[in-house]
Formats: C-alpha cells, sequence, structure tokens
C-alpha cells in the first residue's frame, strides 16, 4: 500500500491518502480521510476569527484526521503577527482533540518552532526541501518530514538518506506527480526496494494515524 500523506486530489487506487481540504472544508463529512486547517496565504484579515470558528466545527467529523495545513510564511502578504495569531490557535486546537498537525512553514522556522513547544500531537511538516541539518533538528524534537517532488533533486534525496526512516513521510502535494513515482525517487535514496519502503511508510502512518490507515 502506497500512504500519500499530503494531496490535494482523491486518492487513487491502491494508494492511502490524506486530502487536504484547501480553503473548502465542505468535505469533512464525505467518506475518506482529510486534513483541514487555514493555510497563511489564505487567512482572511476581516473574518479570520469566523474562519477559526468555522475550522473547529468542520475539524471534529471522524473523517477529519489532521489539522493543517497551517503554519508561518514570510513569502505572502499576511502581517505575520496574524500569522502567528492563526496558527498558535491551531496548534491549540489540534492538541484540544488530539489530531496531528500537518505544517507549512517559508522562512520561518525559528518562529515556529518556538510556537509549537507547548504541543503534545504528532506534527509532520510537509512538502520538506530544506538542508539536512534542520531536517535532523526537527526530527531531533520529535517531529516527522514529507518530501515530494523536492526528491527530483540528487542534493534532496542525500538529505532523505541521511533521515531516519521511521521519522520520513512521502507526498505529491499539488504536483500532479503519482506518488509512486516519489516512492521510486525515495527507494533510489535510502537503497532499498520498494516493498521494505511501503512497509516502513505504513508503519510511521499507523504511528501517527493508527486504525485509520487502511484502504
Amino acid at each position: 500500500m502506497f500512504i500519500n500523506i499530503h494531496t490535494h486530489q482523491p486518492p487513487s487506487a491502491g494508494v492511502w491518502a490524506l486530502q487536504n481540504l484547501g480553503e473548502n472544508h465542505s468535505g469533512t463529512t464525505a467518506p475518506g480521510c482529510y486534513s483541514a486547517g487555514i493555510h497563511p496565504w489564505f487567512i482572511d484579515p476581516l473574518h479570520w476569527e469566523k474562519q477559526l470558528d468555522t475550522l473547529r466545527s468542520n475539524s471534529q467529523f471522524p473523517g477529519v484526521l489532521a489539522i493543517g495545513e497551517c503554519g508561518l510564511d514570510k513569502a505572502c502578504a499576511i502581517p505575520f503577527s496574524l500569522q502567528e495569531t492563526l496558527f498558535t490557535a491551531q496548534v491549540q486546537w489540534a492538541n484540544t482533540i488530539g489530531k496531528p498537525l500537518i505544517i507549512h512553514c517559508v522562512r520561518a522556522w525559528e518562529e515556529l518552532l518556538l510556537l509549537l513547544r507547548p504541543n503534545r500531537v504528532p506534527v509532520i511538516f510537509h512538502g520538506y526541501s530544506k538542508n539536512e541539518i534542520l531536517a535532523k533538528r526537527i526530527i531531533g524534537m520529535g517531529y516527522y518530514i514529507s518530501l515530494g517532488k523536492a526528491l527530483q533533486k540528487p542534493a534532496m534525496r542525500q538529505v532523505l538518506a541521511a533521515l531516519p526512516p521511521d521519522r520520513v513521510f512521502l507526498e505529491t502535494d499539488d504536483s500532479g506527480l503519482p506518488i509512486q513515482r516519489i516512492y521510486d525517487w525515495a527507494a533510489d535514496a535510502l537503497a532499498i526496494d520498494h516493498n521494505s519502503l511501503a512497509l516502513q511508510i505504513q508503519k510511521n502512518a499507523e504511528a501517527v494515524f493508527g486504525a485509520a490507515v487502511q484502504l
């Protein structure tokens, strides 16, 4: 079984996928496995409290397995202090309802890691494309890292090869690539066969999401 820990598309055959609902949380009642959150790009400065109320309501459906993607992004126009407010609120909410977090971070690692310190639920940093030093720091704090299309680059395959396999996930995000292609790159980086890689990623997903990980 292939595990796609973060995608914006419905799962394909033979794939267990955590589908991100983006700004449309109306799908939370439909059969499937979802993540729902307030992405820093899409915070409404005038109505953010209503956005948060909607998320709190919709994220309690059993099909919503994680809060996110949420986080901080210094490359977008939303005021950073407001991003911090919404991110902190989502971390607190995830801990209140006991659901993992899917994290988006751009140029704000120190601030984000600091705001995560009171956290007690599993955390997955999605779409990781930075260096080995930061990756090991994140994993050393007990968090997970998910890699996707960045594995096309030999440098990112070297980063993956340096990480403990029990702290790694794979994803397609919005790339349009099949998850099998991501597994190809990851298996090459780790010098293991597809079956061994699939079993390890499945074990990781079960550690975070439990019995929900099944086709």
